[in-house]
């Protein structure tokens, strides 16, 4: 069966984390994704481990179900390349600061005068209509502008930094809803349009969900940040044996918690009797968790919560995962040999559509693997092809 985006094109001229997941998303739901790379590669390339260079684990995990066009477009020869696959493209994705984007001929205005029912999508750092509009983004600094950095300090004494790009995935996704977004209100009315995802922004829409907390009201009824978040307690509890997260949510969960633990009569517990005062004793409560749980072992306690409908998880390591039972039970890591890069492991579409599923239809390509058959299909003779490699206007795979 068909992905949901079969039949539509997207073009897509970023690099590095954000975008890639983006449209490596899009990609899965059928989109046919060509990525638009510069004669050295998108950097990520060339980060982590590597069977041959250009080819590493981090972008084979970023980079499938798509196809790989290298243009110079600083070269005359170049851009008229991209122009013309503008016409053929349904979206346009970047993720270049506006005026570099603008510099280089490819701003929406100029992208809409060739195709002007485009989607023209970019993700950059900070809205265009604020002072820090121009600024340099990555992924780091918007941990640290958005306040996400300094959410550690409240329970370890200094900011810090989440272990992984987490804003370029977040953003990443928001990107690719985005994009679909367009599209569909393109199907309603024929009109294609710009889309700015911002960084900063949206980070900080994500970060003030709970965090906002009382100054939701005006005048505030509370400080900003949300106590349970905050709570020294709110970590994996230790077992007798290892680490389980667990966590009694509803009124239910609770009453059965406190009986599971053999302490029944925290039912009536005035601190603990209803949600708002649990919020309220949101330490005394973790502190009860924290004290009861190294009694028995992580499997004891996984058997006795899953009998009593308790929310509870095993704390796996990175390591844990490649064998853990449920993600083997749906095939979840595919094992698959890549033309040039031997057997790698993905991870399997997560979501599943019971009409268009998602699928890996292409594994991560080369640096140019298609520049000449993208080039042909745009109708360059085989000689034009050569003359544009020849002149440096393009990179294909085996140049």
């Amino acid at each position: 069966m068909p992905g949901a985006l079969e039949g539509y094109r997207i073009l897509d001229l970023t690099i590095n984390v954000l975008g890639p997941l983006a449209t490596q998303t899009l990609g899965d739901m059928g989109a046919d994704v060509i990525k638009v790379e510069q004669l050295s590669g998108d950097d990520v390339r060339y980060i982590g481990p590597a069977r041959h260079e250009g080819m590493s684990a981090f972008f084979l995990n970023v980079n499938r179900n798509k196809r790989s066009i290298s243009l110079n477009l600083k070269s005359k020869a170049g851009k008229e390349a991209l122009q013309r696959l503008i016409k053929t493209a349904d979206v346009f994705v970047h993720s270049v600061r506006a005026k570099s984007m603008e510099k280089l001929g490819f701003g929406y205005d100029s992208v809409a005068r060739i195709n002007p029912n485009i989607i023209y999508a970019c993700a950059n750092g900070f809205g265009q209509t604020g002072p820090y509009a121009d600024r340099p983004a990555y992924d780091d600094i918007v941990q640290a502008a958005s306040g996400f950095g300094m959410l550690n300090k409240r329970l370890y004494g200094k900011p810090g930094y989440a272990p992984m790009p987490i804003i370029d995935k977040i953003v990443g996704l928001i990107l690719a809803s985005s994009v679909t977004t367009a599209l569909l209100h393109r199907e309603r009315t024929g009109e294609g349009q710009s889309v700015e995802v911002p960084m900063f922004e949206s980070i900080t829409a994500f970060n003030l969900v709970e965090h906002l907390y009382g100054n939701v009201f005006e005048p505030p009824l509370a400080e900003m940040g949300y106590p349970r978040a905050f709570n020294r307690y709110r970590r994996p509890f230790q077992t007798r044996d290892g680490y389980i997260g667990v966590m009694p949510n509803t009124q239910a969960h609770w009453h059965t918690f406190f009986g599971v633990i053999g302490q029944p009569a925290l039912r009536e517990d005035p601190r603990f009797i209803d949600f708002s005062q649990r919020t309220i004793h949101i330490d005394d409560l973790y502190g009860v968790i924290d004290q009861a749980l190294p009694e028995k072992t992580t499997d004891e306690w996984i058997r006795l919560f899953l009998e009593a409908d308790i929310p509870c998880a095993k704390v796996n390591d990175l390591d844990n995962l490649l064998e853990e039972e449920h993600l083997k039970a749906v095939g979840y890591f595919q094992r698959i040999e890549h033309p040039t890069e031997g057997t790698i492991r993905l991870t399997d579409v997560p979501v599943k559509y019971s009409k268009s599923p998602g699928a890996i239809q292409r594994l991560a390509p080369n640096l140019g693997e298609h520049t000449c058959a993208l080039l042909e299909e745009l109708g360059y003779s085989k000689k034009e092809v050569s003359e544009m490699a020849e002149s440096g206007a393009i990179r294909t795979f085996d140049s």
